[in-house]
């Protein structure tokens, strides 16, 4: 797709610097494929939280949790 945009040229620069990319093309198509991805890392991320947030809300609210229990000594043991 072609399309004319006006860069800030600064940020150009900068960005060539540290990417050592040598055109404005290559330049954009990786800024796109890296908010693409960052985006996408993003999204999953918030959906992984979101159900181990739900899970915990789960566990909070069951009505008949399990608990565990120990055995305590008994006294009267030792007289049978």
């Amino acid at each position: 797709m072609r399309s004319n945009i006006v860069l800030d040229e600064a940020l150009i620069h900068e960005a060539f610097e540290l990417t050592g990319l040598k055109t404005k093309r290559e330049l954009i198509n990786y800024a796109l494929l890296e908010l693409v991805r960052l985006k996408k890392k993003s999204l999953k991320k918030s959906l992984c939280d979101a159900f181990t947030e739900l899970n915990k809300l789960e566990l909070a609210n069951d009505p008949f949790p399990e608990i565990k229990r120990e055995n305590r000594p008994n006294p009267l043991a030792d007289q049978l």
